[in-house]
């Protein structure tokens, strides 16, 4: 199976890591034609607002969204969460993707210096989790799962093909969460 990380800003070399111990064949993904050959993309964690941007300049919003029509699945951490999500609360749109029926509240748990790991009960698994400048899920839709909650606020959704964590898997050693993401994928 071949998986893709967006490959425009982020912690994508920690991703790419994570999938390789896995044993997967990964792809970064930095042009329309990148998304041709993959399973599911992950949208790493970054700055919202500069990926929806940069989305948008290399044409590969439109790409990845007719992806997704296509069966592509998706798995937005942190800035990618607020990428995915429909509605972001009391802040403009993101340039986003707008496909999951969540809606999100940037920067949720304060400044880069108020950045914490915690473990964290995900789909039935206590996993770590790395929460940096991150946001929350404040509200889901129908058909949406929540996988994750810290303190009672949501940090791991899914609906259909679509994954959501507001946390940061990728920067511990754990591979649950990306084991969970290539069942979605399957």
């Amino acid at each position: 199976m071949v998986i893709g990380v967006l490959d425009i800003q982020g912690s994508v070399v920690e991703h790419v890591a994570a999938l390789e111990k896995l044993g997967l064949d990964v792809v970064r993904v930095k042009h329309p034609e990148d998304l041709e050959e993959i399973k599911g993309l992950i949208i790493p964690g970054g700055e919202s607002t500069t990926i929806g941007k940069l989305l948008r300049r290399f044409g590969l919003r439109e790409a990845i969204l007719k992806r997704v029509d296509e069966g592509m699945a998706i798995w937005g951490t942190c800035a990618g969460a607020i990428l995915l999500a429909k509605k972001i609360v009391g802040s403009q749109q993101a340039d986003g993707l707008e496909l999951m029926n969540i809606a999100v509240e940037r920067n949720a748990y304060g400044r880069q210096l108020d950045s914490f790991e915690t473990p964290l009960e995900f789909a039935g698994d206590s996993v770590p989790a790395v929460f940096i400048r991150a946001p929350k899920i404040v509200s889901v839709g129908d058909n949406v799962k929540i996988l994750a909650i810290y303190k009672n606020d949501i940090v791991a959704a899914r609906e259909g093909k679509l994954l959501a964590t507001t946390f940061h898997p990728e920067l511990s050693e754990d591979l649950r969460v990306h084991r969970y993401f290539v069942g979605v994928c399957r």
